[in-house]
């Protein structure tokens, strides 16, 4: 059906369109497939439904993305392969190799529809649509994961667990199979939570890995017809380690390369001592200005109370760190001068005045960032305790601290050279502006 792609030298595809034909003669409930991008496992995965509608045109599939409409472009290849009709007289279609799978007339809609001789053959969904009151032999979860936003958004990861669990699962019926595609972004994200908690339940995996790159050193790639060396690299280097990880050697981005490994949480807050606040200004347009509130506990350790991370305008961000201040009561605040930054301050001073008593200092940083950061990650993670529900306050802040890597390139560092200014500060005895 598709020569140009299913190439007898690709060896890969070979395996991976085995590893679903024996899959479904196992005994396995679950297959969780990791496959890299543009190596042909959503292809597979169509084709691999078309061949099981044709042996038994009596199955049900349902397909989930992480919206409709990429569910129903499932669906529509799909159906569209299953409804080919001849056009000229040497063409095979379908219904040459399968006669007894016909779409049956007046259900043939994009997301839903039906074989002759079935009431639904196949359901297209997403985590918010609804899949109630029907049963399924086959359900197929391709990518439910947008992208990095979604990816580090705990609030997200559960919905989608939730989805899975108190509702597609109850659709699978007896005896029937789950095949889960997608990237391996975090170690909480669907697949992960299926490998630590689906076992202990009873169900039995298959786990499918194809990684991209097999060996950096002879430059070996799992398909350099589809992916080389070169391209790999390039990707890597545009988009940094940590996503490259997750894309292409399946890799969460909350486990591999990171610098800052684990992060404490607190739910209620404590009584502090003080109240301080850090702001790393914006180096140039395409850099954020971070500001971090937190308060100072009597065991030494420092609770973030809020953050500012933005990318908007001096005029902006002048205002909202102001208003930051007053707000959160803050007593003492460091700028840090470098860039702009004295300036910032003493535009900020002038805007909180008669308003808070918060101290504003400006100061010179001329230690090596980099230097600062890594040497300063161990105390942020044993002291500096973020709220439970970080990732959705801050989302942006989070994505960066979450994602920043000890060795290759990140994109931005304002985050992280905030967060240390905390250390800084403490590491003073208290702080340098008692």
């Amino acid at each position: 059906m598709v020569p140009d792609f299913y190439k007898s030298d690709r060896v890969y595809l070979k395996r991976l369109c085995s590893e679903f034909a024996d899959f479904m003669q196992s005994d396995e409930d679950i297959m969780l497939l990791n496959v890299p991008p543009r190596h042909g496992k959503s292809l597979t995965a169509g084709r691999f439904v078309e061949w099981e509608l044709g042996r038994n045109p009596k199955m049900r599939v349902a397909t989930g993305s992480y919206n409709e409409d990429m569910a129903t472009d499932f669906s529509k290849e799909v159906r569209d392969t299953i409804a080919e009709e001849r056009v000229v007289d040497d063409q095979v279609v379908y219904t040459d190799i399968f006669p007894r799978a016909k779409l049956k007339h007046g259900s043939t809609a994009a997301k839903r529809w039906a074989l002759q001789g079935a009431k639904l053959s196949y359901l297209a969904t997403s985590p918010g649509g609804s899949a109630t009151g029907k049963g399924f032999d086959l359900l197929i979860i391709d990518d439910v994961i947008k992208g990095i936003q979604d990816a580090t958004n705990e609030l997200t990861l559960q919905k989608q667990w939730d989805w899975f669990v108190k509702q597609m699962l109850s659709r699978v019926e007896k005896g029937g199979k789950i095949i889960v595609i997608m990237t391996r972004w975090h170690s909480k994200d669907l697949a992960g939570r299926i490998m630590s908690e689906m076992p202990s339940m009873g169900y039995k995996l298959r786990q499918v890995i194809m990684k991209a790159l097999i060996n950096e050193e002879t430059q070996e790639m799992l398909c350099s017809d589809v992916l080389s060396f070169e391209d790999y690299k390039k990707k890597r280097n545009a988009m940094g380690a940590a996503i490259a990880n997750a894309n292409y050697q399946q890799e969460p981005i909350d486990q591999k390369g990171r610098l800052y490994q684990n992060f404490r949480t607190y739910e209620t807050r404590s009584k502090y001592k003080k109240i301080w606040a850090y702001v790393d200004t914006a180096d140039d347009g395409a850099d954020y200005l971070c500001s971090i509130v937190w308060g100072e506990c009597d065991d030494g350790t420092c609770e973030v109370i809020d953050v500012i991370y933005s990318q908007e305008s001096m005029e902006f961000t002048e205002k909202a760190v102001a208003n930051q201040f007053i707000i959160h009561k803050v007593n003492h605040a460091r700028v840090e001068s470098n860039n702009g930054g004295k300036g910032f301050a003493r535009n900020v001073k002038e805007k909180i005045k008669g308003k808070s008593a918060t101290a504003v200092e400006w100061f010179y940083q001329s230690n090596n960032k980099q230097s600062r950061i890594f040497s300063n990650s161990f105390w942020i993670e044993t002291n500096v305790v973020f709220p439970f529900n970080w990732s959705n306050l801050w989302p942006d802040y989070y994505q960066s601290m979450t994602t920043y890597q000890k060795i290759g390139k990140n994109k931005h560092d304002d985050a992280q050279d905030a967060t240390t200014g905390i250390a800084e500060t403490m590491a003073n005895g208290g702080g340098w502006l008692y």
